[in-house]
């Protein structure tokens, strides 16, 4: 007999975190804006007003009353029954979101957030959510030793936060982004679970739906021109909700299924799969900045979000891009799960082709880069002065640096 909660009563829950959600992000706003917690515009940024942060609070409070609405409802009582793992996925969650707040109110060191993601990551394992059975792709499932299963969690939670942190570029991205994962997340976790490979009490279900609510909450609110910013509280509670959801499921299923290894590492693999230039753009801005000797932190607009916007997206565009891939990838995993299996071959090899394909569309960002380098960097004693003449291109401007996608491959040639 099927105990599983039904999929009306993980829709009410998804409804009552989106309106709790949409509702309190007007209040979080004034107080944000009235103590003076905004977000000024930089060289870095693509905002153009002072915009308020904070809006992880509101999706907190979306987290905090769908929780308690499920486990007051009754129809949740088989997962909130007899087991911690429910209050250890809300500690987690406390403690994520705190850290990020904290970082939001007041800088914090990298040591600092390190040791406090640390510790939401030890409550979720004191509260029964770990990685007890690790797949690695292509290959078997490893039961995994208490050390390693700790080990392993604290790691996973990790590089979940930081995954979304790195994807809150862009109005409306991660909580975009994350929304739709999520969603495809879910289907696939009731998939395995009208199939009896999941327990009816796994929490994974209720957790996917919840931010899937609270991050369709929030969208109205940061899509571009965005009224208010999710900050690193946002982020990090995102990160480490989804980090629960994906360790309570893929860390459960030893039975082999269409689509697991996929739907285990999807919030994250997502992100880096359609973001994998931006993690390039990076590392290189890392480099970048070391060659010159300046600081890691030093702003600039070497980044990829602003050059899809000089390849001629708008800001509104370069986000719906993004969803649509995050979108496109998990329906064609989902394809086979939904249709008995059929086509279980193809998909690693789609995954990698969307990919690819990805990868190519934004191509042009690989001259854009060089030519925003050769822009950015210092004039040496070296470099000989153009002549000027009636037929030269005049120099650009620094405002201009940045500009049109034209004008970027004009300083390449120029440069070459």
């Amino acid at each position: 007999m099927n105990l599983a909660p039904s999929l009306s009563s993980h829709l009410i829950v998804m409804a009552i975190a989106f309106g709790v959600t949409v509702l309190s992000v007007p209040l979080v706003r004034i107080i944000a804006v009235s103590r003076g917690h905004v977000v000024e515009p930089d060289e870095r940024r693509n905002h153009e007003l002072p915009t308020p942060t904070l809006g992880g609070a509101a999706m907190f409070l979306g987290f905090s009353v769908a929780m308690l609405a499920a486990w007051t409802s009754g129809r949740f009582d088989i997962t909130f029954t007899g087991s911690s793992e429910a209050l250890g996925v809300a500690g987690c969650a406390l403690m994520a979101y705190t850290v990020g707040l904290i970082d939001d109110l007041r800088e914090i060191s990298a040591p600092a957030k390190l040791a406090g993601l640390v510790l939401a990551a030890t409550t979720l394992v004191i509260g029964g959510v770990s990685i007890i059975q690790f797949r690695v792709p292509f290959s078997s499932v490893f039961i995994l030793p208490l050390d390693m299963s700790y080990l392993i969690t604290v790691v996973w939670l990790l590089g979940m936060c930081n995954a979304v942190n790195f994807i809150d570029g862009l109005d409306g991205l991660a909580a975009g982004v994350m929304g739709i994962a999520s969603l495809g997340f879910f289907f696939y976790v009731l998939k395995l679970t009208d199939l009896g490979l999941l327990a009816d009490s796994n929490i994974g279900s209720l957790i996917a739906v919840i931010v899937v609510g609270i991050c369709a909450g929030f969208l109205p609110w940061n899509f571009h021109p965005a009224k208010i910013f999710m900050g690193d509280g946002g982020a990090l509670l995102l990160g480490a909700l989804m980090a629960a959801s994906t360790v309570s499921v893929g860390g459960r299923v030893e039975d082999p299924f269409s689509g697991q290894t996929f739907f285990f590492y999807a919030p994250m693999v997502i992100p880096l799969l359609i973001l994998g230039v931006p993690i390039l753009d990076t590392i290189f801005a890392i480099v970048r900045r070391t060659v010159r000797r300046q600081g890691l932190a030093t702003a600039d607009k070497g980044h990829l979000h602003h050059r899809l916007m000089d390849l001629g997206h708008g800001h509104r565009r370069s986000v719906a891009i993004l969803w649509a891939w995050t979108a496109l990838l998990s329906a064609f995993v989902l394809w086979p799960v939904y249709n008995d299996q059929q086509g279980d071959a193809i998909v690693p090899f789609g995954v990698a082709a969307f990919g690819l394909l990805l990868l190519s569309a934004f191509s042009p960002g690989l001259a854009v880069r060089r030519a925003s380098f050769d822009a950015e960097s210092p004039p040496t004693d070296e470099e000989p002065e153009a002549t000027p003449g009636a037929g030269d291109d005049p120099e650009p401007s620094d405002d201009d640096v940045g500009g049109s996608n034209v004008h970027h491959l004009d300083e390449a040639r120029r440069a070459r």
